[in-house]
């Protein structure tokens, strides 16, 4: 069946004529339903709140297999640095270093995605607007749930519930609050890692909004990232040159990737911003 006017499919998940959406539809992924024993399950949690699942959504083996090599080389390269040129004494420096760029990374995605995708909403044409306004929960619900889980073990700390004083042999009830948060620490710990590593390849499933924003926004963050350890004077006691190389190694590699990206969902699956935003 096809919309009225330039008989463009009609798109079941967005209600009417949808060119340049990913239509037709990818074959779909596996459904990632939660049963109560799976969320026993960290790993199966977190990939349901942290990877895309829009049924037509493209699916691009080759596109993904790229941002997963982009993410560990980038992560291995930022770590040998540290290592290599003294700006990190040991691998707990260079994790916290790490920890610390991700919760840079956090604050900047906070700010910068409500904006990006309140400018990407209000750019594009009735009626993809309102779907895409629809389409945003997820991704920010994927945002929310990384930032609660990073600041859950903090909030329990810094709320007095526990600290170096604490005894908890003092009674029943106590021991028994030790074990529900070690156990809940233990479930919390494999969760936040596998959403730090999700979010950082699908961009917190911006892909579920459209497949041209992923690489919009990580090129966008990249650069602002860049800009934060210019300012905090990131890596210092490295030599000049390869300092200069590390700053702008990274904007620049996932601003040719993103390019890249785009120059594909456009030539191999007719899919483009433009289209998209109805202009």
């Amino acid at each position: 069946m096809s919309g009225g006017g330039g008989g463009a499919p009609w798109n079941p998940y967005g209600g009417g004529p949808q060119p340049g959406l990913g239509w037709p539809p990818a074959p779909p992924g596996p459904v990632r339903r939660l049963t109560f024993g799976r969320l026993f399950n960290p790993i199966a949690v977190g990939r349901a709140v942290f990877t895309p699942s829009r049924p037509d959504r493209v699916n691009d083996p080759v596109v993904k297999r790229v941002q997963v090599v982009r993410t560990v080389v980038g992560l291995i390269a930022v770590t040998w640095m540290l290592l290599s040129y003294g700006a990190a004494p040991d691998a707990d420096a260079v994790v916290d270093d790490r920890f610390g760029q991700i919760r840079t990374t956090l604050i900047a995605l906070g700010v910068t995605f409500p904006v990006a995708v309140a400018v990407f909403i209000m750019a594009a044409r009735p009626p993809h607007r309102r779907l895409f306004l629809r389409r945003a929960a997820k991704p920010a619900g994927a945002l929310l749930a990384l930032v609660t889980t990073l600041a859950v073990p903090r909030l329990i700390t810094g709320l007095g519930y526990v600290d170096e004083n604490t005894d908890w042999t003092a009674s029943a009830g106590r021991v028994a609050l030790l074990f529900a948060l070690g156990a809940f620490l233990l479930w919390l710990a494999p969760f936040a890692l596998y959403g730090i590593a999700q979010a950082l390849v699908h961009v917190f499933r911006t892909a579920d909004l459209h497949e041209t924003v992923p690489p919009l926004l990580a090129t966008l963050l990249v650069w602002e990232v860049a800009l934060f350890d210019v300012f905090r004077g990131a890596y210092e006691g490295v030599p000049l040159g390869v300092r200069v190389v590390f700053l702008l190694g990274a904007p620049l590699t996932v601003t040719a990737a993103a390019m890249w990206e785009l120059r594909r969902l456009r030539t191999r699956h007719g899919i483009t911003l433009r289209a998209a935003l109805l202009r």
